[in-house]
């Protein structure tokens, strides 16, 4: 049997299920102006994973570094949430 795909499928759900709340966080403390983070760190794990042989661990590698550069729009996205009141804003930050 071939695990593969579903190991991967299952470490993209984590992957994805631990960014959500991350992004969500970010823009509560620091604001949009956190996006250069995203996207470096988003470049950097892409870049990475073409030089990583395992066929599991250069795929969720690539998961997470698109992941990062998907919430780069989902940073902005929480902003507009905010807004309109659909999340608490942080009064502590200007």
């Amino acid at each position: 049997m071939n695990f593969e795909g579903i190991i991967i499928g299952i470490g993209a759900f984590l992957i994805i299920g631990i960014l959500h709340p991350v992004v969500i966080k970010a823009e509560y403390y620091i604001g949009k102006r956190i996006w250069p983070v995203f996207l470096i760190g988003g470049f950097f794990f892409i870049v990475l994973s073409l030089f990583i042989e395992s066929v599991i661990i250069t795929a969720l590698i690539g998961v997470l570094g698109f992941s990062l550069l998907w919430g780069i729009h989902e940073l902005f996205k929480q902003e507009e949430r905010v807004k309109k009141g659909w999340y608490p804003k942080n009064m502590r930050r200007q």
